[in-house]
């Protein structure tokens, strides 16, 4: 039996809204079986694992690319793989890697790679997001326009199909204004969570969506007659939101009036791609030049095109930009994506029995690692290095 005791200064279950003191958490073969006060044996025990603060494992379910990979330049498990070690840097334990627009059908290439990567045990991937190519012509952003197109007969066939044995999650970005109604309620009946980004939707069309992608861009703001989406996510109670605390994809005061009026349906998400954690300061995306400079990646013409973020800068983020107690920074990466994902019974908080999902911190919330489906990916901290696989 293999044991694992970890030691945190402040621990943060995803149930009881405070962090709570040193706490000892102990794991034995992946299993959470004890969560307790630390004694002062515990605290003198130098060979428990020791961070400032130790929370569920955080769970992003918008990643494009980490670690010089990108799920579209090569839709392949070890791209996954490689995002999810990518990401696990900044302390993620778990992913949705994201699929944006391409032609035809180029995102059942992403399904089957992804379903292969779960088949396969790749620590931390939970299911796949597709962004796009359904989105709003009218609202493209850095997603190819030419092959922006609404859902055929044929497309809905063959999600329904993929949804039925899908290992994991499967969400889908779309454009709902441009969508036939009876499509989305199939989706829906298939079990495929459904997001409504790059869009114009009006309330009426978000009847089949659980939450939004990327809260303020690629869509319209808020209007005092014409709700949209973010009204319907800030002032509404059902939808989930991603949001980017990144300092460019929304300012402080949009991001202070998110968290204030939504922290109990926003999900942290990086939008990250291939720079994060990697080498590369550029690439080029269908054709477009983007470029890394001071930490935003845009095209030529100024078009922000992912994020260059990891989910420890975003929690940070929150607490400096847009004044968050820690707590709500930690529920926002953890407890509610797992609830707009629907796999709140498995994910999201730490459970007595269930298996191991965490993420350790420092005193500046820099990650020191994550514990992945009971397996400990250790900085050097802990005398565990880490590396592509």
């Amino acid at each position: 039996m293999t044991e694992i005791r970890i030691l945190a200064e402040r621990f943060y279950d995803g149930v009881t809204p405070l962090l709570q003191p040193q706490r000892l958490v102990v794991l034995r073969d992946g299993i959470v079986t004890e969560t307790r006060a630390a004694t002062a044996a515990d605290l003198a025990d130098q060979d428990s694992l020791r961070a400032a603060i130790v929370a569920p494992g955080a769970i992003d379910i918008q990643i494009n690319g980490a670690a010089d990979a990108q799920f579209n330049f090569d839709p392949t498990p070890d791209t996954i793989a490689r995002i999810a070690w990518g990401a696990r840097q900044g302390g993620t334990a778990h992913i949705l890697p994201t699929f944006i627009t391409a032609p035809g059908r180029d995102y059942l290439t992403a399904i089957s790679a992804t379903r292969q990567a779960i088949a396969d045990a790749t620590p931390g991937v939970i299911g796949v997001h597709l962004e796009g190519p359904f989105l709003s012509p009218a609202r493209p952003g850095i997603h190819d326009p030419s092959a922006i197109r609404p859902l055929s007969e044929r497309d809905v066939i063959a999600l329904e199909q993929e949804a039925a044995d899908f290992p994991g999650t499967l969400l889908l970005t779309l454009a709902p204004e441009c969508q036939e109604p009876e499509h989305l309620r199939r989706l829906t009946a298939a079990g495929i969570v459904l997001f409504a980004g790059h869009s114009e939707a009006a309330p009426e069309h978000l009847v089949h969506m659980s939450g939004a992608t990327h809260l303020w861009n690629a869509m319209p703001g808020i209007a005092s007659r014409e709700p949209g989406i973010v009204s319907e996510v800030l002032g509404g109670n059902r939808l989930f939101a991603g949001i980017i605390s990144d300092g460019h994809h929304i300012g402080r005061q949009a991001l202070c009036l998110s968290v204030r009026a939504a922290s109990d349906r926003l999900c942290l998400v990086t939008d990250a791609m291939l720079t994060l954690a990697g080498t590369f300061q550029g690439f080029v995306l269908d054709g477009r030049q983007i470029q890394l400079a001071d930490g935003r990646l845009t095209g030529e013409d100024g078009t922000l095109a992912g994020a260059h973020i990891a989910m420890d800068d975003s929690i940070r983020n929150l607490t400096t930009l847009a004044g968050s107690d820690t707590v709500t920074a930690l529920r926002m990466a953890t407890v509610n994506p797992a609830k707009a994902l629907g796999r709140d019974s498995d994910l999201g908080t730490v459970r007595l029995g269930a298996q191991a999902s965490l993420s350790l911190y420092d005193d500046s919330l820099a990650a020191l690692g994550v514990v992945s489906e009971g397996h400990p990916f250790l900085r050097e901290q802990f005398g565990t290095s880490v590396s592509p696989g």
